[in-house]
């Protein structure tokens, strides 16, 4: 009878859990908090639902960990999961393709006939007239050198855990996380001494969306590695199980892509009267 129920694959059979449903309660309430904070509501109707979802996210991730600590994580589930993670940056490529339509899409055809409004917005050129750009070669530059660094460090991190080198993940690892932290702190101090915003501006529409959202990512990922030099403190990383690190090496690495595209496109090309006027 104990044979029966012995485990004769290499798949994970996950246990019932609660997460996916506090998940989507958390989601609906911060959908709902948003739609009111839009219609003129205090922010902290948003709170409730982002505590939920950030709740749900830690606990559903921590049981993750203890899967995969309990050996539950074999080689055919880890495939698996590299999967799901090129799958997920995959989808944030598209994710940031849209930002780079409509910035392509405003810069390219700054003149367009059938939009009058951008016309008398843009004088039918780019950038727009009466906007005053960022010089690509002061804090947008040293901020591509800052995450070109940052690749360098994850990957010395990378190096030293496949030879079960701990003190090299370690150092590696704290100074990626210096490295996304000064880009995150550069971008606010470059946002504050904008002198155009968001609103009213096709041209900061396009700018704060696309680097913003990128900045976020920036965010996203450096709490993604400051949580695996945590691990990697604790000893939670060997040779043979380094998903987690591995999924957020991989996304560093996505980050610093886009950031090169961001630079060369919205900073340096975009921002130089690069466009001639349209017609």
């Amino acid at each position: 009878m104990a044979d029966a129920h012995a485990k004769h694959h290499d798949y994970h059979l996950v246990d019932p859990s609660a997460w996916p449903v506090i998940g989507a309660i958390g989601a609906f309430i911060l959908a709902v908090g948003a739609v009111q904070y839009f219609h003129g509501a205090p922010l902290w109707y948003v709170v409730p639902g982002f505590l939920i979802v950030f709740y749900t996210m830690a606990g559903w991730w921590r049981d993750v960990l203890r899967e995969g600590n309990a050996g539950d994580h074999t080689p055919v589930v880890q495939l698996h999961l590299r999967y799901g993670m090129l799958l997920f940056i995959a989808s944030e490529v598209m994710f940031f393709v849209a930002w780079f339509w409509a910035f392509f899409d405003a810069s390219l055809f700054p003149g367009e006939a059938i939009q009058a409004s951008r016309t008398a917005f843009t004088g039918g050129h780019w950038p727009p007239q009466g906007i005053e750009v960022f010089d690509p070669w002061h804090i947008p530059l040293l901020n591509t050198l800052i995450l070109l660094a940052s690749g360098t460090t994850v990957t010395w991190a990378h190096h030293a855990l496949q030879h079960d080198d701990n003190k090299g993940l370690v150092q590696g690892l704290v100074f990626t996380v210096v490295l996304g932290m000064i880009f995150t702190a550069l971008q606010v101090y470059e946002y504050m001494h904008a002198s155009f915003s968001f609103g009213g501006s096709i041209y900061g529409a396009t700018f704060f969306m696309a680097t913003g959202f990128h900045g976020f990512h920036v965010l996203v990922g450096t709490i993604f590695l400051a949580i695996c030099l945590v691990r990697a403190i604790n000893g939670g990383f060997n040779s043979k199980q380094h998903f987690g690190f591995e999924a957020a090496a991989w996304y560093w690495h996505f980050v610093d892509v886009v950031w090169l595209f961001l630079f060369a496109s919205i900073y340096i090309w975009g921002s130089h009267g690069a466009v001639m006027h349209g017609g």
